[in-house]
């Protein structure tokens, strides 16, 4: 053997045990030996993450990055055979998931294909066990293992490092059902794949796509997880700050994440592009890293005047959106008392809203329409209410026993029709004109906190119920009511 092929071998032992970044930047020709590699401080960062994970100071970590940030062949390629190779580390046992089962055996794959290359195996041999030794799932004869599943079926499947790369799709993002699977999947079933619940680590490396995705979940319930959230486009507010140390670089408003690779013009190509497909909520998901548009989406806080009081003598409407479960994750019940004035401004100036049974749902409706009758009699003006009723059978009984026991106040009941963002939408162009001032009071930071998030947010009742008392005070929907 050539001396300069020993000496090359030595240093690059050397050098890889040392940095996850070296290991990437000497493998990259193993995998893609037609493809320059561009490398930028964001991969440093990742690297330098993922390294606090192999050494213990991080147990969870999230990383939040745009498309096309390396971030599966950093995570669930390079990785793993860096702590098997480089790092000594060959009896570690990964799992790595994903939304879609393909998605989690390519990167099986490559990373199988990458340990048994010769320039792998010229300088950290290790042996493969032939009766684990497949696309999926493959071993090494010190017992390490690295397995690939989908996400919401891992079962029989367990890891000392638990790697969750894209745990949903933007399709499944815009799915109910689908992201209450996930969520299930990832509070319940997750955290028992791992080997030892005190020493394993789970790395969820994705890009945003919901309020109420696995990144939702982690900063909302504050899941012990260290966060790397890198946006496309730096925003001031929002610098990146983690406990190795690392702080965002960039200082100017809109500074670009990785301009070598991504520079302004393409950035913007891309934008336009992704932008024409799926709108806006699209490029804060994918690009910003934030489930709706900086300042908000459909609606924007801004856009919203608060004014001190109630003017008298308006013409009210209390539109409902209706739930009936009391559970903490359930959707609410919500009553949003809108009123347009005389001179044709909307002012929103109460919302009664509660995570309630059935029965209490009634007691809220009757002891609001109560309230609301009062607020009448002092400042003058008209009131009226308006609930939804469901199309089945089960649906108008409900609503039709509500009116009955609401006999006095003057209350309609009319289907709902068209999404939700359609029927928001003539609310939201009053509002982006500055004609919707809101009644200063304790509900208008919640409010204000839905809406902005509207409509990828957790939560859109107080969005449904003043939707419906828009479209009552400005039209005749043209559906049979009952009155009494």
């Amino acid at each position: 053997m050539a001396a300069k092929e020993l000496l090359d071998r030595r240093i690059d032992r050397r050098e890889c045990a040392a940095s996850l970044a070296e290991f990437v930047k000497r493998g990259w020709h193993v995998l893609e030996p037609g493809a320059q590699l561009k490398w930028g401080w964001a991969l440093d960062a990742m690297c330098a993450h993922l390294e606090a994970v192999t050494d213990g100071r991080i147990s969870r970590l999230l990383i939040n990055v745009p498309p096309g940030m390396m971030k599966s062949l950093l995570v669930s390629v390079f990785w793993p055979a860096w702590e098997w190779g480089p790092r000594g580390l060959a009896h570690k046992r990964f799992l790595s998931t994903s939304h879609e089962e393909n998605l989690a055996i390519r990167d099986s794959d490559k990373c199988r294909e990458l340990i048994k290359s010769r320039w792998f195996q010229n300088r950290w041999p290790i042996k493969f066990r032939q009766a684990q030794d497949g696309k999926r799932d493959f071993g090494n004869e010190r017992m390490g293992v690295r397995q690939a599943r989908p996400f919401t079926s891992m079962t029989g499947a367990r890891g000392d490092t638990v790697i969750l790369d894209d745990p949903i799709s933007v399709n499944g993002a815009r799915s109910p059902a689908k992201l209450q699977e996930v969520a299930e999947t990832f509070t319940e079933s997750l955290p028992t794949r791992l080997n030892d619940p005190q020493t394993s680590a789970i790395v969820v490396i994705m890009q945003r796509l919901h309020e109420r995705d696995p990144s939702g979940l982690i900063l909302e319930h504050d899941l012990g997880y260290e966060k790397l959230i890198l946006p496309m486009e730096h925003e001031i507010e929002r610098v990146c700050e983690t406990s190795i140390g690392f702080r965002d670089p960039r200082k100017e408003d809109g500074d670009l994440l990785f301009a070598d690779r991504f520079p302004r013009d393409v950035v913007e190509r891309d934008k336009k592009a992704l932008m024409a497909e799926s709108g806006h909520y699209a490029v804060a998901g994918q690009f910003q890293q934030r489930p709706v548009p900086r300042g908000g989406g459909l609606f924007k806080r801004e856009d919203f005047n608060i004014i001190p009081a109630e003017p008298p003598g308006v013409t009210w409407v209390r539109g409902w959106d209706l739930a009936a479960t009391a559970k903490d994750t359930a959707a609410y019940t919500a009553g949003v008392r809108m009123g347009r004035t005389n001179d044709g401004r909307f002012i929103i100036a109460d919302v009664r809203r509660g995570q309630l049974s059935p029965a209490k749902v009634l007691t809220l409706i009757i002891n609001t329409a109560a309230a609301d009758a009062n607020v009448v009699r002092t400042n003058g003006g008209s009131i009226r209410g308006s609930l939804p009723k469901d199309p089945g059978q089960a649906g108008k009984a409900q609503v039709e026993d509500m009116i009955k026991r609401l006999a006095g106040h003057r209350y309609t009941a009319s289907p709902e029709t068209g999404a939700k963002e359609t029927r928001a939408q003539p609310l939201a162009a009053q509002v982006e004109i500055g004609n919707v001032d809101l009644v200063d009071g304790p509900w208008v930071k919640a409010f204000l906190d839905e809406v902005e998030l509207f409509p990828m947010g957790k939560f859109m009742d107080q969005v449904d119920a003043a939707s419906r008392a828009f479209s009552e005070l400005v039209q005749d929907t043209g559906h049979a009511r009952v009155f009494l």
